[in-house]
Formats: structure tokens, C-alpha cells, sequence
């Protein structure tokens, strides 16, 4: 391999990505799950660095939200689940913000706040849909007048119409789209090309790439152009979507990456019984965001026994024999 020649200029470090991409105040959509391909590496750089006032938009989400919103990074959210599985159903930052009223909030459904994601990457300005229709979703608003009038923020959380196609009473939603500032991705591959390979379940990564004006990615691996031309119908994104590659193995720890290992039940027990104590949750914050200066450093913090048992069985995509509980 060429050294990455065709992907040197998106080439970069944790810090100097965010550096680049990520300001006070920008509007951040991340990708992964509950306790999986959560983009944990470049979440803790966001925190070393300082960065506040982000208003996040998520598909649904888990430990990374739940660290962001911990550390005092997030001011306005946009989600419709917050969970770290088993560990927590509801992410415990999350909900002791939302109970004392720290962070700006409004919950749509799943469904919902993956259609949003759609309409930002067809670029098109709302979305219909029959979804939400007879639910609270559509009796009550989180974000107050005044918050709508700020950037990125939709002027209302929906809209109704009649369908047009019909003289019948037939009530249609609309969805505002969501056209985030950055999306970021922890992912398995990436192509020396710049070709974007997620392996497993998508959940709505792709749509939040397409929709956002800039997109960082970490990965497990740089692989050669004669490996993601393998099975072309497994890529994921093209090169153009994508503006920053960093390469971090591990980089979703404590969740999981599917195929190359599982998430870690002993540091998420340990996290669920931390983030209940405000002061216990701030040591934690500089055991293991603060004080780590590399991502070497925090994998050796982690150790390397730990990360054996992590370690996925590359036929199973998972960790086998791994104590769960």
C-alpha cells in the first residue's frame, strides 16, 4: 500500500480533528448506537479540549451522549433514546440533565428521527410521514419559542397537512430535516481510497453523513484499495462524504465494534454505579478522559487482558465466552 497516498490530506489526529471541525456551539450528530461503534475516542478529545454548548442530534444513542453530557459539553439536544443497554435504559447523565433541567430537550421516535436524517441527505427541507400520529410526540414540545429561533433549530417540531391526493380526511406529518454541522463515525474500515466500510447493523450513520457539512471518521483499520474492492455491495460511503480519517484500534471502547470486538462489561457496571455520584463521576472524567494524553495511554489503562477478552471471533463478529454481567 502507498502509504495512504489518495488519503493524506484527511489524515489527521484526534486533536487536531476536532480542532479543525468542531466549535462552540456547532451542532454534532453521532453515529453507533446504544453500546455499539460509539465514536468514544474522539468523544473524549471533544471533552479534553473544552469544547461546550454543542447541540447534539442522534438517531438514538448511549455512552458517548451520556459522557458528553456529563462533562458539560452539551447544551441542546435532539434524540429519540438515550440508553446504555442492560447498564443503563437510560443513560444516567442524561436523565439527571434532563430531571434538573441542565441541557435544551426534544424526543422524537426513532423512525422519526431517522427520516430527519434522510430529508437533510436528500436535501430536501421536510419530510412526510405517518408516524407519531395518534401520540404524545405530537402534543408536547421540549424547546421553548426562544430556542427556536436559534441556529439549526427548527421552527416548530412538526407540521400537519391533509394529503393532497385525496378529498378523504387524511392527516400527514412533517418532519423537519436535520443538516447537523459534523457528523462523526467510528467505523472497521476505511479504504486507502477513502471508501467508508461499516460491517454490521448501519443504523442511521449513513444518512447522517450524507446530511452533515462535514464528517469525521474513526477507524479500526486503513486497508488497501484491492480489499474494500472486495465485496463492493459492502461499502458504505464514498470517499467525498468524508473529511477527516483518523485511525484509532479500540476506538469505540468501552461499546463494542462489531467483528473486531465486544463492548466491556466491567467498565460499563463500573460506569452505571459512578454516574449516579456527581463527585464520583467528575474523578472518573479525569481518570479516564483528562488525564489520558494518547489513545495509547488509554488503552494501556484499559490493559491488555482486557482487551483479549475483548477481543471478537472473527467468524461470530463477537467476543465468545465473554461474563456479560
Amino acid at each position: 500500500m502507498a502509504k495512504n497516498a489518495e488519503i493524506s490530506d484527511k489524515l489527521m489526529t484526534l486533536e487536531a480533528a476536532v480542532k479543525k471541525f468542531i466549535k462552540n456551539g456547532s451542532q454534532i450528530s453521532l453515529g453507533g448506537f446504544t453500546i455499539v461503534r460509539n465514536p468514544m475516542a474522539l468523544t473524549y478529545e471533544i471533552i479534553r479540549q473544552g469544547i461546550k454548548d454543542l447541540h447534539i442530534v442522534c438517531h438514538s444513542h448511549g455512552q458517548a451522549l451520556d459522557v458528553l453530557i456529563g462533562a458539560g459539553c452539551v447544551k441542546r439536544l435532539e434524540i429519540a433514546y438515550g440508553g446504555s443497554g442492560r447498564y443503563a435504559p437510560t443513560c444516567i447523565r442524561f436523565k439527571k440533565a434532563i430531571q434538573q433541567g441542565q441541557i435544551e430537550f426534544e424526543d422524537y421516535s426513532n423512525y422519526q428521527m431517522s427520516l430527519r436524517f434522510l430529508a437533510g441527505a436528500l436535501n430536501i427541507p421536510f419530510i412526510p410521514t405517518k408516524s407519531g400520529l395518534g401520540s404524545d410526540l405530537l402534543n408536547y414540545e421540549g424547546f421553548s419559542k426562544e430556542v427556536r429561533k436559534e441556529r439549526k433549530v427548527a421552527s416548530k417540531k412538526f407540521d400537519m397537512i391533509q394529503n393532497p391526493f385525496t378529498e378523504e380526511k387524511d392527516d400527514v406529518v412533517l418532519l423537519p430535516a436535520l443538516n447537523p454541522d459534523v457528523t462523526i463515525l467510528h467505523v472497521q474500515y476505511v479504504g486507502e481510497d477513502g471508501t467508508i466500510r461499516i460491517k454490521g447493523l448501519t443504523f442511521a450513520d449513513i444518512e447522517q453523513a450524507k446530511s452533515a457539512d462535514y464528517v469525521i471518521v474513526t477507524c479500526e483499520e486503513i486497508v488497501p484499495r484491492s480489499f474494500i474492492r472486495l465485496d463492493p455491495d459492502q461499502n458504505s460511503l464514498p470517499p467525498f462524504f468524508v473529511d477527516a480519517i483518523v485511525k484509532v484500534p479500540y476506538g469505540a471502547h468501552p461499546t463494542g465494534c462489531y467483528g473486531f470486538y465486544d463492548y466491556d462489561p466491567k467498565h460499563l457496571n463500573m460506569y452505571r454505579v459512578i454516574a449516579e455520584d456527581d463527585e464520583k463521576f467528575k474523578k472518573y472524567l479525569d481518570e479516564w478522559v483528562y488525564d489520558i494524553k494518547t489513545h495509547e495511554d488509554y488503552l494501556n489503562k484499559v490493559g491488555a487482558e482486557m482487551l483479549i477478552k475483548l477481543k471478537a471471533n472473527p467468524i461470530l463478529g463477537y467476543a465468545v465466552g465473554l461474563d456479560r454481567r
